[in-house]
């Protein structure tokens, strides 16, 4: 615990500090945030492996089709909300709105042409998210978003929300399932994190021009199986005390 509570004071004191230094970036062009980006993610990453044991691997990197995609992840911790700046090359992340409100992440984010949602706005926002998506994909970056809308357990299953079936069906990009296990060490709540290795898993691609429910389902299907693997095989490898 006195580890988590460490690396939560590294991480948010970075922000500033770095988010500070790092402000002429804002008026130049979007490569120098990007380099401060890449920059801050290595120094947290490395405090959360030093300070609490934590180290993350990434399979299944080909799988992700050259050009513009859509890539559609498991949500079980802010993790992957950052993770994903590092994996890949120039991810466009669907956030919530009030995130951009938030200072220096927020200022950050938009320079990197992220996205952002305004999930009070209903069809207004879906057509303003769409519009940035393509937009997105017609300058090769992958589009990734979180179809469950919401953090959920380890373990436990939430419908995916009609935006990611809207993205497909308007982007007209390969689709790339993401499984992970990131809760099970980076809790979507409290403090406490717990020593291990998180796995971010790329699964075969889902190519463009499914029927609705027959994307949705396949997408479900993959990431939830395979979210359900990775999680048996940590568990069941998780230490143990020797007998006697």
């Amino acid at each position: 615990m006195i580890g988590s509570i460490v690396f939560v004071i590294w991480m948010y004191g970075l922000m500033v500090v770095m988010g500070i230094i790092c402000l002429p970036a804002l008026l130049g062009p979007r490569v120098w945030t990007k380099a401060c980006a890449r920059l801050w993610l290595s120094l947290v990453f490395g405090g959360l492996r030093v300070l609490c044991g934590i180290r993350y691997e990434v399979r299944g990197l080909e799988h992700l089709p050259k050009g513009g995609a859509l890539v559609a992840s498991k949500h079980q911790s802010m993790f992957e909300t950052l993770a994903f700046w590092q994996i890949l090359d120039d991810p466009a992340i669907i956030l919530k709105k009030e995130l951009s409100y938030l200072p220096f992440f927020g200022w950050y984010a938009m320079k990197l042409k992220n996205i952002s949602v305004d999930r009070a706005a209903a069809a207004k926002a879906l057509r303003a998210m769409l519009k940035q998506a393509r937009e997105r994909a017609t300058e090769d970056r992958q589009v990734v978003i979180f179809p469950q809308g919401t953090r959920v357990e380890p373990g436990e299953a939430e419908s995916h929300k009609p935006g990611v079936v809207g993205l497909y069906t308007s982007m007209k990009v390969p689709c790339v399932p993401v499984a992970l296990n990131s809760g099970l060490y980076w809790p979507a709540h409290g403090l406490g994190r717990k020593p291990g290795t998180i796995i971010v898993e790329f699964l075969e691609p889902i190519e463009p021009g499914l029927p609705k429910a027959e994307f949705i389902a396949t997408l479900e299907e993959r990431i939830e199986t395979a979210s359900t693997a990775l999680l048996e095989a940590s568990t069941s490898t998780a230490y143990k005390p020797e007998a006697a």
